[in-house]
C-alpha cells in the first residue's frame, strides 16, 4: 500500500543532522537597556555563526508584554525560567566586552550549582 502512494520506490533514509550546541548566554541588561540589548543581540548572532543554539532569556522575557523587568516579582520570574535553561545547556556563555554585572554573576553561580556542573566559557566580540 504504502509503495503503491510513493510511486513504487521506498522512502528515502531520513538524514540526521547533527543537533547544535544548546548555550545560554549571558550578557548585560540592566544600565543602558538599549545599548545592552543591542549587545545582546550581537551575541546571539555571533553565537549562531558559531553553529550554537543559544538562547539569551533576556532578550526573550524582557520583551513587551511578556514580563516587566522593573517589577520584582516577574524579574525574579523570568530570572528563574532563565536559569532553568542552564540545566539543559552544554554551556553558559558569558560576554564580557561590557564587564560582568551582579545579574551575570547569579547565571554563573547558577551553571556552577547544577549537579552536573554546567562549563561556563568567557567571550569577547571586540
Amino acid at each position: 500500500m504504502l509503495a503503491a502512494l510513493i510511486g513504487g520506490k521506498p522512502p528515502a533514509p531520513a538524514v540526521r543532522q547533527p543537533r547544535p550546541t544548546l548555550v545560554v548566554l549571558e550578557s548585560p541588561y540592566a544600565g543602558d537597556v538599549e545599548a545592552n540589548l543591542a549587545y545582546a543581540r550581537a551575541c546571539v548572532a555571533d553565537s549562531l555563526a558559531r553553529g550554537e543554539a543559544p538562547i539569551a532569556s533576556h532578550l526573550l522575557y524582557t520583551q513587551p508584554g511578556i514580563l516587566d523587568d522593573a517589577d520584582p516579582a516577574e524579574r525574579a520570574l523570568g530570572i528563574a525560567a532563565g536559569h532553568a535553561w542552564i540545566g539543559v545547556a552544554s554551556k553558559l556563555v558569558v560576554y564580557t566586552d561590557l564587564g560582568i554585572n551582579r545579574g551575570m554573576e547569579a547565571g554563573i553561580a547558577a551553571a556552577r550549582s547544577w549537579a552536573h556542573e554546567v562549563p561556563v566559557e568567557y567571550r569577547r566580540l571586540y
